[in-house]
């Protein structure tokens, strides 16, 4: 008989799972292989093609094969930099720019070389705490409220600062336009949170990747313009450019955090080296200013806003409580109003309820917990994406803003409909 090897492994990773959202679109994805008509509002990726010009850009680039510099192609921290100094009128140096594999990556290595409690608003995306886990760390999620918009307070913000008013350095994660709940800061929010951070010397990582995704009606709010001593930004490709695949993200430091620069270089170079050289090439016309592209982002915008309205008014109508989204492609409604029906199917938490809801009613869902929410809450994130891509960006830009309506979604989304009937369905039901 043969001998085995039993490992013995870091038990910070072994107490990870399957990331929640890989994991529920692996999952919708077997079943529609298996032939069931699946409503997948589980997975958060843009479903539009990438921009021609992008995409010619990276043919045209494919035989550059060398080791590109640890922070980044030096022409793209360039095209980085005076592109959300144009947007957002942003004042980044592209000496400060790191570029990686994906914001998540960037934002794993910047968590990994900062110290002190993590604060996260939570809801917030999947990914944060289970990165903090690898380090042998939790986040500290705070609470917020469907009335805010799920929107932390600075009241809140400071309540969770007491609660480390030993630690000489915090750090927040403060995601806007949000994933799981589409919520947008404003400025006046923002001012509100800063004037916490600076007095409890809070480093804000702004994960801005849906920061382009943003139909509120304001100009975008960062961090950066109002407290750019301690903010760093990081954002990518995979949202607003649907090049989820392309693996393209970067982060910036402000100055005065050049021992960060300096070591998140040092743990590039000791990692993943580089980006692939092609798509870091092709990146370099995806943040350019150009007009077709600036097009394109903008009717993608305009398909992503019409079905958050849609979801949000379907959704409310049925009973549902959901604050409304203003940006991102996400809504985060909760069946609280439902609790003692549901508990005639058996059904007392969140992770019940999308589990009976995916398999009698074929709509991937995600529980809410999975985002650092109250399991009882009975929430769910919904992401608002299941159609062709394709054929809805040609169909959208051939209309006007005020055509985009709730015909057009029905016409051309029809799985977004049809998710939401299969949920009438099922609370008609109870």
């Amino acid at each position: 008989m043969k001998r085995k090897t039993q490992p013995i492994l870091n038990p910070n990773v072994l107490k990870l799972k399957e990331s929640a959202t890989l994991a529920i679109n692996m999952r919708a994805r077997k079943a529609k292989a298996d032939g069931l008509d699946i409503c997948h509002l589980g997975f958060g990726q843009s479903p539009f093609h990438v921009h021609e010009k992008i995409q010619s850009e990276l043919a045209n680039n494919s035989h550059q094969k060398d080791y590109l510099p640890t922070r980044g192609l030096p022409k793209l921290c360039e095209s980085i930099a005076n592109y959300y100094n144009q947007k957002f009128e942003y004042n980044l140096d592209e000496n400060r720019i790191l570029v990686g594999p994906g914001s998540k990556e960037l934002i794993f290595q910047a968590l990994y070389v900062l110290e002190g409690p993590v604060i996260v608003p939570a809801p917030s995306w999947v990914s944060y705490g289970p990165q903090l886990n690898i380090k042998g760390r939790e986040i500290d999620p705070v609470i917020t409220s469907v009335d805010n918009s799920y929107k932390l307070t600075a009241s809140e913000l400071e309540e969770a600062c007491q609660r480390h008013i030993d630690e000489k350095q915090k750090i927040l994660i403060f995601n806007s336009p949000s994933n799981p709940t589409g919520a947008v800061y404003n400025k006046e929010e923002i001012e509100e949170l800063t004037r916490v951070c600076r007095k409890h010397n809070v480093i804000v990582i702004a994960d801005e990747i849906y920061s382009l995704i943003n139909f509120s009606g304001s100009k975008f709010a960062s961090f950066h313009q109002i407290y750019p001593e301690g903010t760093l930004i990081s954002s990518g490709l995979s949202k607003s450019h649907a090049a989820g695949g392309y693996r393209l993200g970067f982060l910036y430091a402000p100055e005065g955090m050049e021992s960060v620069i300096k070591c998140l270089s040092a743990m590039i170079s000791e990692t993943f080296s580089a980006v692939s050289a092609p798509i870091q090439y092709a990146a370099v016309k995806a943040y350019s200013i150009d007009n077709d592209i600036d097009n394109y982002i903008r009717t993608c915008t305009r398909v992503h806003e019409v079905c958050g309205n849609y979801l949000h008014d379907r959704f409310k109508n049925m009973g549902l409580s959901c604050s409304h989204p203003k940006g991102a492609f996400y809504l985060f409604p909760d069946f609280g109003s439902f609790k003692e029906k549901l508990k005639s199917k058996n059904i007392h938490n969140d992770v019940e309820l999308s589990e009976f809801i995916f398999e009698n009613y074929n709509v991937a869902l995600l529980p809410g917990s999975d985002f650092y929410f109250p399991k009882d809450a009975m929430a769910v994130r919904v992401a608002s994406v299941d159609y062709e891509g394709e054929n809805v960006y040609k169909e959208a830009s051939l209309k006007d803003s005020d055509s985009l309506d709730y015909s057009f979604v029905e016409a051309n989304c029809p799985q977004l409909k049809k998710a939401c009937d299969r949920l009438e369905e099922f609370l008609n039901t109870l």
